[in-house]
């Protein structure tokens, strides 16, 4: 199945005749006479389209379509019309109908439409093929993305995971370095063995040595029993040592030596180790610069940059966002006890747009407060924080007069189209905002009526 539609009308033979029809091409179909009928619907189910007539003898379309939008922004409408007018037209874009087709339809611009207006329900089918087929990526499943840059990265660290070579994972603060690793050594031969994980920049230069390498009793004040130290608990296994670049030189050549001898040496002890440990380290600085500047040694950067995953920062990777989006909602609605279904449209651009510089850590927050903030069923623009929102802020744009007596709907559009990117002088944030659409659905009826930004904007003398 396809998705659930709902289908109003108080024609009986164009009800009929859509219901075939569409039940044809694998979707669940429900059909109302009625707009109050098609509220109270969407009341009780949750549907994946409405397909609505204007007018109707009760309850008009347009009017359910405010309500409709009112309870569950995120469904999308498309209005049909047997009436060719450009304030019907406009009204409905500001009322939030994602299409509007003339009577009587032509089956193939339905379908195309339906297929357009449906982005959230394509996502939803690409995240439970993106759920299967990280459920046989084992270890991996826990990083989530189809987005090339991080498909790319998976697939380097999946290749180097059954090795034993030290690898450098590098990126951005909050880009998921550590899932990385912790995905790296499952998916190794070591996964039996610990994974041990240390934080070089939270431990003083005499605390990292002894927990990194262990001690004897009297070693130093406060030594009053002996220590095996990290990588001896790692033994046979691996290590992660984060923020790697933040140890002082005079530890990195201790580093260095534990790679090329493949043994330690206890603080306080003349006696050597022999260890058997994978090491894998992480930054978010730039290690060659580190090594121009002779704040990290050379010869330490090559024993640990035999493979290198370089984890792309969220700005780089925005068609993940939704995905990334949906996963932390799943995970703080159930731990907060809260039932909130989704995202508004605008929500989720504001989200898109945004440049993500605490990248998927702060994604994670956001959605995380926002949860707590929510009072309705879908997370809408007021539900987030003053930071995401700067290039959100509403102007006072005076409405765009149309002119266009006997012109087709088609015509209508593209004239509301122009006439809005010009006003905005081609911001399409601005322009979906102000024709109540998303910005995905305005780059769609760009592509659709073949609009250039170039060729509506006035070019500068």
């Amino acid at each position: 199945m396809k998705g659930r539609l709902l289908i109003v009308d108080d024609d009986t033979a164009h009800l009929s005749m859509l219901e075939t029809l569409l039940k044809s091409l694998s979707y669940a179909i429900e059909c109302v006479k009625d707009g109050a009928d098609a509220i109270r619907q969407v009341q009780k189910n949750p549907y994946d389209l409405v397909l609505m007539d204007v007018r109707m003898a009760n309850l008009g379309g347009m009017e359910a379509l405010k309500e409709i939008k009112h309870l569950n922004p995120a469904i999308p409408v498309i209005i049909m019309t047997a009436y060719s007018s450009v304030d019907k037209a406009v009204e409905a874009m500001r009322l939030g109908a994602d299409d509007y087709l003339t009577k009587p339809l032509n089956f193939e611009e339905l379908k195309l439409s339906i297929e357009r207006v449906t982005k959230h329900l394509q996502l939803s089918l690409e995240n439970n093929r993106l759920k299967e087929q990280l459920l046989g990526e084992g270890a991996f499943s826990g990083i989530i993305g189809t987005s090339s840059a991080i498909r790319e990265v998976i697939d380097t660290a999946k290749i180097a995971a059954p090795t034993d070579a030290n690898i450098l994972i590098s990126g951005e603060s909050g880009t998921g370095k550590e899932l990385f690793a912790k995905a790296i050594h499952k998916n190794s031969k070591r996964k039996e063995s610990p994974l041990i994980s240390v934080n070089c920049a939270a431990l003083s230069e005499t605390l990292l040595e002894s927990e990194l390498f262990g001690h004897e009793k009297g070693a130093f004040t406060g030594a009053d029993k002996p220590r095996a130290g990290l990588f001896i608990s790692a033994d046979k296994g691996t290590i992660f040592l984060d923020e790697i670049g933040e140890i002082p030189l005079s530890m990195q050549v201790k580093l260095l030596r534990v790679l090329q001898e493949k043994e330690i040496q206890k603080v306080g002890s003349d006696q050597v180790t022999s260890i058997d440990v994978r090491v894998i380290v992480a930054t978010n600085k730039n290690l060659e610069e580190e090594v121009e500047k002779g704040s990290f040694r050379q010869d330490l950067f090559y024993r640990l940059n035999v493979i290198n995953v370089k984890v792309p920062p969220l700005r780089d990777r925005t068609d993940d966002i939704p995905l990334l989006a949906q996963k932390f909602l799943n995970r703080y609605t159930k731990e907060n006890k809260k039932e909130i279904k989704g995202f508004t449209p605008m929500a989720m651009d504001a989200l898109v747009k945004y440049g993500w510089p605490g990248n998927v850590r702060e994604l994670e927050n956001i959605i995380e407060r926002a949860i707590i903030l929510c009072l309705g069923q879908y997370i809408c623009e007021k539900d987030l924080p003053s930071n995401v929102l700067k290039d959100y802020e509403p102007e006072n744009i005076a409405r765009h007069e149309l002119a266009g007596g006997g012109k087709t709907l088609n015509e209508i559009e593209s004239i509301a189209l122009i006439g809005t990117l010009k006003q905005t002088k081609g911001n399409k944030t601005e322009a979906a905002r102000i024709l109540n659409i998303t910005r995905t659905t305005l780059n769609n009826k760009l592509k659709r009526h073949n609009l250039d930004l170039d060729k509506i904007l006035p070019t500068s003398p």
